[in-house]
């Protein structure tokens, strides 16, 4: 079978490599617009690199007065645990000889002030009598919180409430440097075929039924052909989607949102004075995707300090293609969807306006304001994330990912981005065990799927708490986070 793969960022490459490790027989090819592996918004400063497992993100568990959602966070949270088990499998294997090349144990915290600590509190009492945040500890005192993030209290007078939750086995992930590393193992071990600078402009069905993939390089036009084409190109799946003709395509339409950061270089010495990520909460009509962080970073073996994101407006579906693009990847039936996101959401739309003209000025307010007197401890300077585009489905603007697959099991994309990249091995396994089921009948791809996924049912992992623990401390134990606290 011929298996065409458009975009090798984490979410393609992700593909590629569980495909050929369960079926070796496919033939697979990668397509990809960049010079590399993971150069989108895979990247490590294209996005915030937490391994989203819930711990500390108040956007994952919404409370309404007093009842608290956690079913959202539970399953992010299982999510994640089925990709540190395909993580630990490529470690297990060699395919990446060192886990700190890509995943380092850093604390996960909230952070909040006095107007949201009984949200924090009943958030902790919800969250912490379940098995996954069991680890999971409350303060209200200055200096026990000071001494888990101390660049956040530091400089904040002592009269100030806070409060704060933290979980030790959090962890920053470097996606670019993971997807790099996979990609080299699918070439080099498992015969997967990548070619790079390939930006592919249609797709289309022939009468025969399989794909025709329209590309252009800088040299040439070429054409490909494939049984089963898979499109995880990040915003760009959205115009290769209109031009499928799939019956399904006038349903979803793209609502694109860019950010930035302030980043700072820092010592090995002042990294291990915070090896935390810290998330606030988000201003009223603010994107979720806007809560604010101050992350550890570690890359390449140096450390930074990321604060954001800066939300902004731009109409690009991937960072590096130009206002053109999304304009051509429209269509006439997307109109009365868009025109319907900025009169329900119009708030969002103000505040992605207003965000995209916040000067450098206003940027270290916002970091002062969530770490007194920090934006004078370092040399920040701004830097452009990735862009993210959300899906309008039936009109209406959803957060998360979503996976499409045609009925007859040809054509199969993922749109939308959070928590994306973090959950990339269960959604990547999910999209294959829709799009193609048969690779997973016979019995030596059962036990290699067992191999690599000793438990990848969520309801297990949620349910079963002693079930849950042996898998997360065999993988925890292979990727070197401790359960005694950050290294």
């Amino acid at each position: 079978m011929n298996v065409i793969i458009i975009g090798a960022g984490i979410m393609g490459t992700t593909f590629a490599t569980l495909a050929k490790e369960l079926a070796p027989e496919l033939d697979i090819t990668i397509l990809e617009r960049l010079d590399g592996p993971g150069a989108g918004n895979s990247w490590v400063f294209n996005n915030a690199g937490t391994g989203h497992e819930a711990n500390c993100e108040l956007n994952y568990t919404p409370v309404d007065e007093e009842v608290i959602s956690v079913e959202k966070a539970l399953k992010i949270h299982a999510q994640f645990n089925v990709a540190k088990q395909f993580w630990a499998h490529l470690v297990e294997k060699g395919a990446i000889p060192d886990p700190k090349t890509f995943i380092n144990q850093t604390k996960h915290c909230t952070i909040v002030s006095e107007p949201s600590i009984d949200e924090l509190k009943l958030r902790f009492r919800e969250m912490s009598g379940h098995h996954f945040f069991e680890q999971m500890r409350y303060s209200e005192d200055f200096d026990e919180i000071e001494s888990w993030i101390p660049y956040c209290m530091e400089g904040r007078p002592r009269s100030q409430k806070m409060a704060a939750t933290v979980i030790e086995t959090g962890t920053d992930v470097d996606f670019g440097a993971l997807t790099e590393q996979m990609a080299a193992h699918a070439v080099q071990d498992l015969g997967v075929k990548i070619e790079y600078g390939t930006h592919v402009r249609r797709v289309h069905r022939s009468p025969t039924g399989r794909w025709i993939i329209e590309a252009e390089t800088q040299e040439a036009s070429l054409q490909y052909k494939a049984d089963v084409l898979f499109v995880g190109a990040g915003g760009g799946a959205f115009p290769l989607l209109k031009k499928s003709h799939l019956p399904f395509r006038s349903r979803f339409a793209g609502f694109p949102v860019g950010g930035r950061f302030l980043q700072a270089s820092i010592t090995e010495e002042q990294a291990s004075h915070y090896r935390a990520k810290t998330y606030g909460k988000a201003k009223v009509g603010a994107p979720p995707m806007s809560v604010p962080h101050l992350d550890l970073r570690v890359v390449n073996g140096k450390h930074y300090l990321l604060f954001g994101p800066f939300a902004s407006f731009k109409p690009v579906l991937e960072k590096g293609r130009g206002f053109f693009d999304y304009l051509s990847s429209m269509r006439l039936h997307d109109i009365p969807a868009l025109l319907n996101v900025a009169l329900e959401h119009f708030p969002l739309v103000k505040y992605l306006v207003s965000e995209t003209f916040k000067g450098e000025k206003s940027m270290f307010e916002e970091l002062d304001e969530f770490a007194p007197g920090l934006s004078e401890k370092f040399d920040w300077k701004p830097v452009q994330a990735g862009q993210r585009v959300q899906i309008i489905k039936d009109g209406d603007l959803q957060m998360g990912t979503e996976i499409l697959v045609s009925s007859d099991k040809t054509y199969g994309t993922l749109l939308g981005a959070s928590p994306g990249a973090s959950v990339s091995p269960e959604v990547m396994l999910r999209c294959l065990e829709q799009l193609m089921p048969s690779i997973f009948d016979s019995d030596e791809a059962k036990e290699k799927k067992k191999k690599i996924f000793p438990e990848d049912n969520l309801e297990a992992l949620i349910k079963n708490a002693d079930r849950y623990r042996e898998i997360r401390d065999s993988a925890n134990q292979r990727l070197g986070i401790s359960a005694s606290g950050a290294k």
